[in-house]
């Protein structure tokens, strides 16, 4: 059977438009061009940026060289850090590109070192990496980025579940370890203190669909939807994992439940063609 791609629709149309709306995001690979793979293609920060800054306008490199400047000349870590924080409005506003973005969002909460300031950044990065358009070679980019933020959060406050969720969730699809262990056990600590932890089971859900355990995958799908009856990405995910078990009939069931909490034409569109696919 081939394997569903309905999620890499709404997921774009849903995720970033409730969370996150104003923030930039991967822009889905259209065309033909060939690709390099992940193992072929280093991704820097160095790199990153140059790159971002190849399709900035000339009134966009003048304004950036103006803010550069600022921070160059910064004699004060107040000085410095609302220079970060002008980096990174500029690159989410004007230059609407995501990962450097996320880059000056995520060094300025080195700076500020405030549990609200690195955990917000994190999550904008965690975010990302959870993201089906994410390219792949970014991963471990975007994960290793989020672990630094994430340590410094729990070193202030140990008991930050979220964090340690986070934290998991980098080592789960971030790449960062050949051991997918080290991240369900992270997840696990928390989920396994209190099981009604949504957000907990909706990370390990995601882990074992990743790993084609779709039961299991189903298994915590449905607690978290126990939990929180109108989480949207619970439901795209739980559809798709009917549907990659051959269980029709519930896919069709849970993706009418989906199209009956949205409001976006192009996600109806989407999910009542796939419907009609499955109906065949």
């Amino acid at each position: 059977m081939k394997k569903p791609q309905l999620i890499l629709i709404l997921l774009g149309l849903l995720l970033f438009s409730v969370l996150y709306f104003f923030t930039p995001r991967f822009a889905p690979k259209t065309g033909n061009a060939p690709t390099q793979s992940a193992e072929s293609q280093t991704v820097t920060t160095e790199s990153i940026l140059n790159t971002a800054k190849l399709a900035l306008s000339e009134n966009q490199k003048i304004s950036l060289l103006s803010i550069e400047n600022q921070l160059k000349n910064a004699t004060n870590a107040q000085d410095s850090l609302k220079s970060f924080k002008a980096l990174s409005q500029f690159w989410a506003d004007s230059a609407q590109k995501l990962a450097p973005y996320l880059y000056f969002t995520y060094s300025a909460a080195l700076l500020e070192n405030s549990e609200k300031s690195l955990t917000f950044a994190a999550q904008l990065l965690v975010d990302n990496l959870l993201t089906p358009d994410a390219p792949p070679a970014l991963q471990p980019w975007i994960a290793g980025n989020a672990k630094v933020l994430l340590e410094k959060a729990l070193v202030i406050n140990p008991k930050n579940d979220s964090a340690k969720i986070n934290l998991g969730a980098c080592y789960l699809f971030g790449n960062l370890s050949d051991n997918p262990m080290q991240g369900i056990t992270k997840i696990k600590e928390v989920v396994d203190k209190d099981s009604t932890n949504s957000y907990g089971q909706f990370i390990l859900a995601l882990g074992g669909k990743k790993s084609g355990q779709y039961d299991k995958a189903i298994e915590r799908l449905i607690t978290v939807l126990k939990i929180q009856p109108n989480h949207i990405e619970a439901m795209i995910h739980l559809a798709e994992c009917y549907e990659l078990t051959d269980q029709k009939a519930l896919a069709i069931e849970w993706y009418t439940k989906v199209s009956n909490s949205v409001n976006i034409p192009e996600a109806k569109e989407a999910i009542s063609k796939r419907i009609q696919e499955l109906k065949k």
